[in-house]
């Protein structure tokens, strides 16, 4: 569970738990996890960073897998951690998490093989990449496998649709007018190709697009979990 999923949207955790449950797998979620020291990390405190890390390390140091809603979070785990820790008395560990840590839609189709999940969804969507996943992750076209195995769904292709979303953690902060064009485009680009539903794997993207959505209209952002839920019928629409 990630920070933005803990505090601003559960249904994305819910719907990523349920989804993985109805797939067969046993589910568990740690209490004692907390953020992966990303925000620390990026804004070059990587004391501050291993502080809060080290709480992953440990919640999930029996887990056999880890499974993230987020392309942003599990880049960070599987990327940055190890470097993060290295020459310290926890690289073993961080070495440990990095290679059993996955990003759902990646968990999905390069470790299950589930790339046709059943389910029925009528609407128009279209795919947003986001960074982190396309770039850190070098994910490709996952996310877009699974949309096509549901039911009614008519997914279209947006023109540059690797484009930043200008959310960026703090660059949406630093940078706010440069921000909120950047989102303003990819809506823009949603809403040219037809779109109804703007979906992604990570709720920074989400949450930045949506906020814009909410003031210039545009198709409706939701993360890919609770749309594959919500098609399989496993929980009721909310949020992105």
């Amino acid at each position: 569970m990630t920070c933005l999923v803990d505090l601003l949207y559960p249904e994305i955790a819910e719907s990523t738990a349920a989804l993985l449950a109805d797939l067969g797998l046993g589910v568990d979620v740690p209490p004692a996890q907390t953020c992966c020291g990303q925000p620390a990390f990026n804004a070059g405190y990587p004391s501050a960073a291993r502080r809060t890390a080290r709480t992953l390390l440990e919640a999930f140091e029996g887990s056999e897998t880890v499974v993230a809603p987020s392309g942003s979070c599990a880049a960070m785990i599987r990327l940055h951690l190890p470097r993060l820790f290295g020459g310290t008395r926890d690289e073993e560990s961080a070495l440990e998490l990095a290679a059993k840590t996955f990003e759902l839609s990646e968990f999905l189709v390069d470790v299950l093989g589930a790339d046709r999940i059943a389910g029925v969804f009528p609407s128009t969507a279209a795919y947003h990449d986001s960074c982190h996943g396309l770039r850190g992750l070098r994910l490709g076209d996952q996310g877009r496998r699974l949309l096509r195995g549901i039911g009614g769904l008519r997914l279209v292709e947006m023109d540059r649709s690797d484009s930043c979303c200008g959310f960026g953690g703090a660059f949406s902060i630093r940078l706010p007018e440069l921000a909120t064009a950047m989102a303003d485009d990819e809506l823009a680009r949603a809403r040219a190709v037809g779109a109804d539903v703007l979906v992604g794997g990570d709720a920074g993207c989400l949450m930045h697009l949506a906020g814009r959505a909410a003031r210039t209209g545009g198709p409706r952002p939701m993360h890919l979990a609770v749309l594959l839920a919500e098609a399989r019928g496993l929980r009721a629409p909310a949020g992105p």
